[in-house]
């Protein structure tokens, strides 16, 4: 369970989005500059509220009226950004590793070899980031982003960057992290098709507020 109620002043721009979710892939759709990503950003710990809070699973990561304010680092909040973002310098395994080290956690070799099956990245291990095609790239990326074992995944417009090809090759994964990874996750989109193949629930945002909060008919 995600619940959701701030509000953030950017400069002109005012946010103000309230809603509560359990669903399996929340996705947040709307036009460039209707403030998903800055929505995303305060659920991750990357942006303080002004106002409000933010609950998943019952624990409280910010409450404004209450002072608490968990940082990023302590949110067990996986975070997949539209250009991937992966470390030229580390190969694909050494990336994969990344977030797994970075949380201090144990090897895990079940759950290891699960995300390269689910993922379909076996063959790429040794190869670095600059030798991958984009797909590829945002596969990696959501491998290493699964692989610090987060309670909830946030993915910004992860097929973005990507032509039509790269999309159509990219979308199976996401179903099948969807249907198969039992990791809530929020989604950004402003691609109706997109999210009408990949979530569950909508939440829909026009000039930092939300309008519409319900199942994919609210895209018809």
């Amino acid at each position: 369970m995600l619940r959701v109620d701030v509000e953030k002043q950017l400069g002109e721009f005012s946010l103000s989005a309230s809603f509560s979710s359990e669903g399996r892939v929340t996705g947040l759709f709307g036009a460039s500059g209707a403030g998903k990503s800055s929505l995303i950003n305060i659920i991750a710990g990357l942006l303080r509220p002004d106002r409000g809070t933010i609950v998943i699973d019952g624990e409280t990561l910010d409450d404004t009226a209450s002072g608490i304010h968990v940082p990023a680092w302590r949110r067990r909040i996986g975070y997949v950004f539209q250009d991937a973002r992966l470390f030229p310098h580390l190969d694909v395994a050494q990336n994969l590793d990344y977030g797994r080290r970075m949380n201090r956690l144990a090897p895990d070799r079940a759950q290891h070899a699960r995300v390269i099956e689910l993922l379909d990245i076996g063959t790429l291990l040794d190869r670095r980031p600059g030798k991958l095609s984009g797909g590829e790239r945002q596969r990696v990326a959501l491998g290493r982003a699964l692989l610090s074992k987060p309670r909830l995944l946030l993915l910004d417009e992860p097929l973005g960057a990507l032509d039509e090809a790269r999309k159509l090759e990219i979308l199976p994964y996401l179903v099948r992290l969807r249907d198969e990874a039992n990791v809530p996750m929020v989604y950004v989109s402003h691609d109706a098709a997109e999210l009408r193949q990949l979530a569950t629930q909508i939440v829909m945002l026009r000039q930092g507020r939300v309008t519409s909060f319900g199942g994919v008919k609210v895209l018809t």
